[in-house]
């Protein structure tokens, strides 16, 4: 991967929209999670509201693996995606640069068959440099309308 973390995050998507997901998951720090609050931005933490999802890397591990297997019901036809991405803007450098955080506005995308899914949001991820490159520590999705009914997600916003 790359020095700069806002290279970083675009490439993340860009493993997402290939279907790339177990090069995806190995960019997440092994105390990392992926994290889609049910109130949006106006949730603070994942322990006091429910989530719509809120992973740590056992269940990322898992499901990757339901995407990959060919028996997946909820995969036939095939998902796919589609980020398109604002200019990531870092918000916080530690002082040691061992950790960043950065906010990426997006537009998101899932097909499947003949339905389409869009949303819309930001993303926060909290980078740790580690001896290889970036890793994600969270990455934190606040959907833009949160608190509406949203159909299944199959794919990783």
């Amino acid at each position: 991967m790359t020095a700069d973390p806002r290279e970083f995050v675009v490439a993340e998507a860009a493993l997402l929209d290939a279907g790339r997901f177990d090069e995806w998951l190995a960019l997440f720090a092994e105390d990392g999670h992926y994290w889609v609050p049910l109130l949006g931005a106006a949730q603070a933490d994942p322990h006091s509201h429910n989530s719509i999802a809120y992973e740590d890397r056992l269940l990322l591990t898992l499901r990757v693996e339901r995407l990959k297997n060919p028996r997946a019901h909820s995969q036939h036809p095939a998902s796919h995606c589609q980020h398109v991405l604002q200019q990531p803007v870092l918000e916080r450098d530690d002082a040691a640069g061992d950790t960043v955080t950065l906010r990426t506005p997006f537009l998101y995308v899932e097909a499947r068959g003949d339905a389409q899914v869009l949303l819309a949001g930001s993303c926060r991820h909290l980078l740790a440099r580690t001896p290889t490159g970036w890793a994600i520590r969270q990455k934190r999705v606040d959907l833009l309308q949160a608190g509406r009914a949203l159909p299944a997600i199959q794919l990783f916003i």
